[in-house]
């Protein structure tokens, strides 16, 4: 399989407040710190999009690797399908404004699984020529889709925005792609959808339904053993395992079943909401960049996803 090259995450410049959704909601301020963790996280202002954050990543990678435009032969742009505009392609919005000229450019809407699914589809063999790279930008507007007027969207007050852009190889890469698992529970199709609502879209909960939780763990704990068994490998060989960053009990809950230990991943909660399909690149990031990486380490990144979607990407670091 191929690998990460390089890859980078930007954050906006605005912030969601919960003492405003405390206002707007009516929900105690109690209850939306259990739900956020902390009292505000970055957001999209009002003059800023999804899509002009991916390009400052997927710029900044370029110019860090030194790769010219003209040998990616693919740009992906993954999120939930709700774009800045309608019927249009951010992929091919960021591709014009990063000068690549002559690559495929496409849509892979798969909620906050979507930027892993789209790794996972440019990294199996034959999926890049020796010599050329493909583009992954990650980036939605999730914040812009709550409605922080609707108590019963609570769940989805810690929604934040982030971009990340990563620089995918036929080869290994810094970090090379060795397995991915993937799965869809179809049941929970309808637990959430959006709505238009005055220009907006804004996401609506279903009748409340309980084994969610459950649902999670179940599913990631069957798709690591899958991905463990595929590799050789066992839960004691996990070096970093980096979740979506959607609830912090659920997090630990997992590690638990797992018998994955709590410093073999990052618990970014004090600073940060979920940020979509960034979290894991997040984490990883900070791994990096706090020297905790050593060739050979053994990475999984946990993705979950409205639909509801679970996914395992397993990497090897190559120092």
């Amino acid at each position: 399989m191929g690998g990460i090259v390089d890859f980078d995450v930007r954050l906006p410049s605005a912030r969601a407040d919960i003492h405003t959704m405390h206002t707007e909601s009516g929900v105690a301020l109690a209850e939306l710190a259990r739900i956020t963790h902390v009292t505000s996280f970055p957001v999209l202002a009002d003059d800023e999009s999804a899509w002009q954050l991916a390009v400052t990543a997927a710029r900044q990678v370029l110019e860090r690797t030194g790769v010219a435009a003209d040998r990616i032969s693919q740009v992906v742009f993954a999120g939930s399908g709700e774009w800045d505009r309608p019927f249009w392609s951010p992929a091919a919005k960021v591709a014009d404004a990063l000068g690549i000229r002559d690559a495929h450019c496409y849509e892979v809407a798969n909620f906050c699984n979507a930027g892993m699914a789209a790794i996972r589809l440019l990294s199996v063999p034959g999926a890049l020529k020796p010599g050329e790279y493909a583009l992954v930008l990650v980036g939605d507007r999730l914040s812009r889709m709550v409605d922080y007027r609707d108590p019963d969207s609570k769940a989805l007050f810690n929604f934040g925005d982030a971009a990340a852009a990563v620089l995918l190889e036929s080869g290994a890469g810094r970090f090379r792609v060795l397995h991915s698992a993937m799965r869809t529970d179809g049941s929970w199709s309808d637990y959430y959808a959006g709505e238009p609502v005055g220009g907006r879209v804004l996401i609506r909960r279903g009748p409340h339904r309980r084994g969610l939780a459950d649902a999670y763990v179940r599913h990631f704990t069957a798709l690591v053993a899958e991905s463990l068994t595929a590799l050789g490998r066992r839960v004691p060989e996990i070096d970093h395992f980096l979740v979506n960053h959607g609830d912090r009990d659920m997090h630990l809950r997992l590690l638990s079943a797992l018998g994955v230990p709590e410093e073999r991943s990052v618990l970014n909660y004090h600073r940060l909401a979920h940020m979509g399909g960034s979290d894991t690149l997040i984490a990883l990031r900070d791994l990096e960049d706090a020297g905790r990486l050593r060739p050979g380490d053994l990475i999984m990144l946990a993705t979950s996803a409205m639909g509801f979607s679970w996914g395992v990407t397993t990497l090897e670091f190559q120092g």
